[in-house]
């Protein structure tokens, strides 16, 4: 058995654990980094990066599939799935491999290898060969999918979750999506888009993130044109038949049953809390079992541990938990002076086509908080740079304070949306007002001329400041 003290310890390497690393070394003197599995990040490994592989290569068929629109007509459209999964486990190897770059050039003696658990607060055994005394923990032992009760064993290797996917050597003929959320989505769609037989469940009615009203029903109506989705499946029970699975599901009243080659559990994503023993470190647990911790310095209580990244499930992205992982070693590393940290605005992105934001405050959020707000929206239907590239579908609503007129988020499905999210989020960031945004240049013929338009009609109810008139008036309204 192996003793050492040291200041800081970190349970996990993922993105949070390597930027909590960083981050305390400029304090402390000692920093040890403790990982049971893969150094480096969910994100490179099985989550942004191969799944944005994925979704290119969907992209690509699909674009050549439009091409006729436009009076271009190529020969027919051939997915060979062995070269699509081919690139995508390259690409994929190549990121892993710079994050393991990274990881492994840290000195060795800040390195230990095994499963973390607690044995006492500051006090941490590694499986039975290393017993660490710390001054403060990070955990930042992220999260993994969730996969509902008895699907397992029910299914066997014809389960799979969104970890799965990218290891495949081809593309299977047919697969039931299980979940609407993120992951569920952009799967789901990129699978089709190359050819597998798909059926997405959604089994309380939403499909993905967006929290406003109007948002989740324009995104029912373009996803079920799209795609074969039930978004009200209820009672999904699933078994193995053989080499296929069998899914059984009611929608609408009615009772169904299917059979696919795969059932792909997207049903969200769970922290990994189990054998850390938090109990042993005297840390309380909320409601849902997950450490009670201030968000602003990363502290669990009072105490001298801190939580980072999904782990904590409250902002699970990536940039986010970059984020978790430098206040949370800031503060751990110069414990016990614990220092506020202010936060980005929030910012999310789902790459679907069409792709889903959200701002700043979502419309959910500021309900929440009982804010007096005005929105504003645009229709992608006629604006006139979304109609050139053929990507005029979806919805943008902006929101706006009352009283200030200062601009406070806003929500969207439709073209470019992973640009123009950052676009406002910079400005709710920067606490412009709807006014400021509307003085900004905006270049014609462009998408974000769209934004525009759904910003003049929430001045317009704001009722603050001048309105400008001046429009293209051959370019549609959201020109």
């Amino acid at each position: 058995m192996v003793t050492m003290e040291v200041d800081v310890a970190i349970i996990g390497a993922g993105t949070a654990g390597m930027s909590a690393y960083r981050a305390a070394g400029h304090h402390a003197k000692r920093v040890m980094l403790v990982e049971s599995d893969h150094y480096g990040t969910t994100c490179a490994r099985v989550g942004c990066m191969p799944s944005k592989l994925l979704i290119a290569a969907a992209d690509s068929a699909h674009h050549a599939r439009q091409a006729p629109l436009f009076g271009v007509h190529p020969g027919p459209v051939r997915i060979d799935g062995a070269e699509v999964m081919r690139r995508v486990r390259d690409e994929r190897d190549r990121f892993v491999g710079f994050v393991l770059e990274a990881v492994e050039g840290w000195p060795a003696a800040d390195k230990v290898r095994g499963h973390a658990r607690f044995v006492a607060p500051g006090a941490l055994q590694v499986d039975e060969h290393t017993r660490i005394a710390a001054r403060t923990v990070v955990i930042a032992t992220g999260s993994a999918p969730h996969v509902p009760d008895g699907w397992r064993e029910a299914l066997g290797d014809r389960l799979l979750t969104s970890e799965d996917v990218f290891d495949w050597h081809t593309l299977p003929e047919s697969v039931a999506v299980i979940g609407g959320g993120v992951i569920g989505l952009e799967l789901a769609q990129a699978l089709d888009r190359l050819g597998v037989r798909v059926r997405m469940l959604a089994r309380d009615g939403r499909l993905g993130p967006l929290t406003d009203p109007a948002l989740q029903k324009e995104a029912r109506a373009l996803f079920n044109r799209d795609l074969s989705v039930v978004d009200d499946a209820r009672d999904i029970q699933v078994r193995r038949d053989g080499a296929q699975a069998q899914v059984n599901y009611k929608s609408g009243g009615i009772e169904h049953m299917e059979f696919f080659e795969f059932v792909l559990a997207a049903t969200g994503r769970q922290p990994r809390l189990d054998g850390l023993d938090l109990a042993a470190a005297g840390v309380r647990l909320d409601a849902r079992g997950l450490p009670e911790f201030d968000r602003a310095t990363g502290q669990i209580g009072d105490s001298a541990i801190f939580i980072a990244g999904d782990v904590s499930d409250a902002h699970p992205l990536l940039h986010e938990a970059a984020d978790d992982g430098r206040i949370a070693g800031d503060n751990a590393g110069r414990f016990p002076e614990v220092r506020v940290r202010p936060r980005r605005a929030p910012l999310a992105i789902v790459f679907t086509d069409p792709q889903m934001m959200i701002a700043g405050a979502s419309f959910a959020a500021l309900t929440a908080a009982g804010a007096e707000f005005e929105a504003g929206a645009v229709r992608f239907d006629d604006q006139g740079r979304s109609r050139v590239i053929a990507q005029n579908r979806g919805l943008l609503r902006v929101y706006g304070a009352r009283h200030t007129g200062r601009f406070l988020g806003a929500e969207m499905i439709g073209p470019a949306a992973e640009h123009i999210g950052h676009l406002l989020s910079w400005a709710a960031q920067q606490q412009m007002t709807v006014q400021q945004m509307l003085d900004s240049p905006y270049y014609h013929p462009v998408i974000e001329e769209g934004v525009r338009t759904a910003l003049r009609e929430l001045n317009r109810k704001l009722r603050l400041g001048p309105v400008p008139v001046e429009r293209c008036l051959d370019c549609g309204p959201g020109a």
